[in-house]
């Protein structure tokens, strides 16, 4: 052995981690709607919710991810704790999948041609040349990240044959003897050893894999790497929790810890009854015995499945014991600040379930800011302290809630690279931006009533007539708007454009109506400038409904992101059929209103 050996067995893990990263990020990108489906619905009860853990495990390759994921989809509300405990122990069960995978390793590619093909050193370049095809030529949807995937897959099988090839050096030396020999004699340093690797690797498929490589020496036993494997389960798992814990509610929290239980009890369970067997004689026949890579991989899996099948029935246990452990926060003092919870860091290395808390948090903000537009309205010609208090209040949660998913979506970016992901991602921060607008125009209308209240000024009756008018087409407005935003809705998009054109025309009228009645005297000069400015409010109003709309638009045709003036300015030029008949339509109707209410 020399520092050439090391050399080739280091690079060959860094290979083989950065291949496994690689390929399970490709997996969970590609993946994370299914995923973020099949845990809401799939989890009814635990036999459901383990197969959901499994299955999807066995797809993005980590079981870290899958109970992250878990854990923040508890913490948000979206499942209860209760149906969260199948999925962690399917969880653990699926990421045995990866050694099955590993030990192809095992094949003889001298027998025939198919197996050749599926032995690493022809699955790793080919791998490789398929991503590379993919990614570079891009000929369908997702071709980006299915080339990711495979060339993930081909680094890390590559790492892996650079690391058995560099243990043969190794075994030469007789360092690999004696290392395991000496784990054999004593199964608790074994079981250390495995927590420890895994806790820095900060992942079980990736040490086993390791372990799998260096059974290719002929050296390793199942005596003594039975122990090491068991470790292996504490060592993830401790870091899964850790991840958990980061900004988490109690029942997120509650997640990581009774994986950790699990994986104790497991533990002792296979320490237990290995131990028993192996008195009994039962493993006489391959204890000794060298162990392979598909021995590893059988191991592993029939430990992880005895204990699943046995611990299953007890995980309502290790539900009552997670709430000793984790003690509940007091109850949050509104929904917003609920809402906030939700947007968990666990969510944003899978941006379909972080896009998800950010909808519902944006949503809020516009529920918000509609019923403070209509409670400032009401506010003109009858004040109430009370109502200014609750403007006032909701302002400052939709500004905190502005700021917030703002961050969250920072965050989120250094993840996205799938083409929808962006498309949402633009969306969502101009929904930021204009919600929070209307937020402000509804304080600058409350603003307005309270002046008017102060200076005991009012509206003549004809000036409140008009302005219920134009609030009734505002309040259409707003109503298209939500709709096109909460179901991603182009027609209801497209709705808006006309009737924000008959709210400019409308607000000029008034204008001049306002200016005659000033003349008149049939108005007081104060409240006359209020009327004017509670005009240019609900003008703006309906200028951020129709950026909401074409934002909508631009979401579902990207193509037109970069054109949005160009078609702004066909529609209001007259060339849009469909534009000029509903701008007609609602333009004879709501001025008939102010004709009929005049007459």
């Amino acid at each position: 052995m020399n520092i050439f050996n090391v050399i080739s067995i280091l690079g060959g893990l860094s290979m083989f981690l950065f291949g496994m990263r690689m390929m399970g990020d490709g997996l969970k990108e590609s993946s994370s709607g299914t995923l973020k489906n099949a845990m809401e619905k799939l989890t009814s009860t635990p036999l459901k919710a383990f197969f959901t853990g499994l299955v999807m495990t066995a797809v993005i390759q980590s079981s870290t991810a899958t109970i992250v994921i878990t854990s923040g989809l508890v913490g948000a509300g979206m499942i209860p704790l209760a149906q969260s405990l199948g999925i962690i122990v399917g969880a653990n069960v699926g990421t045995t999948v990866t050694g099955q995978i590993i030990r192809l390793l095992d094949l003889n590619s001298s027998g025939t041609s198919f197996l050749q093909f599926l032995n690493p050193s022809t699955l790793a370049p080919l791998a490789l040349i398929i991503g590379i095809v993919l990614t570079m030529g891009k000929q369908f949807r997702g071709a980006d990240k299915a080339g990711r995937i495979c060339i993930g897959f081909g680094i890390l099988f590559s790492g892996l044959l650079n690391m058995t090839d560099a243990v043969s050096g190794l075994t030469e030396s007789g360092i690999i003897e004696e290392l395991f020999s000496n784990l054999g004699e004593n199964p608790l340093i074994g079981y250390l050893v495995g927590a420890g690797v895994a806790f820095v690797l900060q992942s079980s498929s990736a040490t086993i894999g390791i372990l799998q490589a260096f059974s290719t020496s002929g050296q390793l036993t199942f005596g003594s790497i039975y122990a090491v494997l068991v470790g292996i389960y504490l060592g993830d798992c401790v870091t899964t929790a850790i991840v958990c814990n980061i900004g988490a509610k109690p029942d997120a929290k509650r997640v990581g810890m009774i994986n950790i239980m699990f994986n104790l009890g497991k533990s002792a369970l296979v320490l237990a009854g290995v131990t028993i067997v192996h008195q009994m004689g039962l493993l006489d026949g391959i204890w000794s015995s060298t162990i392979h890579s598909g021995g590893i991989a059988n191991a592993n899996t029939i430990f992880n499945l005895a204990c699943a099948i046995l611990l299953l029935p007890a995980m309502g246990l290790l539900e009552k014991f997670s709430h000793k452990i984790v003690k509940d926060e007091p109850a949050a003092e509104n929904r917003s600040q609920e809402l906030l919870d939700t947007l968990n860091p666990v969510f944003v290395s899978t941006p379909a379930l972080a896009f998800a808390r950010c909808y519902d948090v944006l949503m809020a903000m516009y529920e918000m800011a509609r019923t403070n537009i209509d409670r400032a309205y009401e506010l003109i010609g009858n004040y109430d302290a009370k109502v200014v208090a609750q403007i006032e209040e909701d302002e400052e949660s939709i500004d905190l809630m502005a700021d917030r998913v703002s961050n969250y979506l920072i965050q989120i970016s250094a993840k996205v690279t799938d083409t929808e992901h962006v498309e949402i991602m633009n969306q969502y921060y101009s929904g930021i931006t204009e919600f929070e607008r209307l937020g402000d125009h509804a304080m600058n209308i409350k603003e307005i009533g309270e002046a008017l209240y102060k200076n005991d000024a009012v509206f003549s009756e004809t000036a409140r007539a008009e302005l219920d008018i134009l609030h009734l087409l505002i309040n259409t407005i707003l109503d298209y708007t939500r709709d096109a935003f909460e179901k991603r809705d182009v027609s209801a998009a497209r709705h808006i454009e006309p009737l924000e054109e008959v709210v400019d025309d409308m607000v000029e009228v008034l204008k001049e109506n306002h200016l005659g009645r000033l003349r008149e005297g049939t108005c007081g000069v104060y409240a006359g400038t209020e009327f004017l400015n509670l005009l240019s409010e609900m003008e703006r109003i309906s200028d951020i409904c129709s950026n909401v709309g074409v934002a909508t638009v631009a979401r579902v045709q990207p193509e037109m992101r970069h054109q949005v003036h160009e078609y702004v300015s066909m529609l209001h030029s007259g060339r849009d059929e469909l534009f000029n008949r509903e701008y007609q339509e609602a333009h004879n109707e709501y001025f008939a209103m102010l004709k009929e209410m005049i007459s």
